[in-house]
């Protein structure tokens, strides 16, 4: 897919970009999207239910009534050239068959974590790294949750240095939109690097 910006008439049209927002249950991917989104989200939200019990692990997010059980759909305008269709997938490891899905055409990806369950983030970090797609971490600020150094979280995740952290609160539109121009921009560095080892 061509994701250049095309001129008709004299008009720039902005370049559709796809971006996918992963992680673990109940780590504020709904919120992420909602909280950026220009349009009115689409959601696939339910309520927990009692079928849930034993599987979805809520101790650390108590208040959690409702999960994602598809996507979560969102578009923002970035930059005036470049429009942004965020797509926010299922935590929950029953629905990771649909993940292949959703990343089809993405340029990349932000793995949203919780620090104070950062073991559910592996299966996200470890998906995108063995389909070597752009990604990088944002670190969901919750009011409880203890504060570590970007450095402590890089190797409890075990991700190299070319991988950006970023912290970012979920819950405000200006934070959401810094992570997302820091994927964009290292997604590009990522393609400008894959093709200078092309063509040297």
């Amino acid at each position: 897919m061509d994701s250049r910006p095309s001129n008709y008439g004299g008009l720039e049209v902005p370049a559709p970009v796809k971006i996918v927002v992963a992680g673990g249950f109940g780590v504020g991917k709904t919120t992420f999207v909602g909280a950026i989104s220009e349009i009115p989200p689409l959601t696939t939200e339910s309520a927990l239910t009692t079928a849930s019990l034993g599987i979805d692990d809520t101790t650390q997010v108590s208040g959690k009534t409702t999960t994602t059980v598809a996507m979560d759909f969102g578009r923002i305008t970035l930059l005036d050239s470049i429009i942004l269709y965020l797509f926010g997938t299922p935590g929950q490891q029953r629905f990771w068959f649909m993940w292949d899905e959703l990343v089809l055409g993405a340029i990349g990806a932000v793995v949203l974590v919780d620090t104070r369950r950062l073991a559910e983030s592996f299966p996200a970090v470890d998906y995108f790294e063995d389909r070597d797609i752009p990604f990088l971490v944002a670190v969901n600020k919750f009011a409880d949750g203890q504060e570590y150094r970007i450095d402590d979280i890089r190797d409890a995740l075990d991700i190299d240095e070319r991988r950006p952290i970023v912290f970012c609160d979920a819950r405000q539109r200006e934070s959401v939109r810094r992570t997302l121009v820091s994927l964009v921009r290292h997604a590009l560095d990522v393609v400008e690097s894959e093709a200078y080892s092309v063509t040297s």
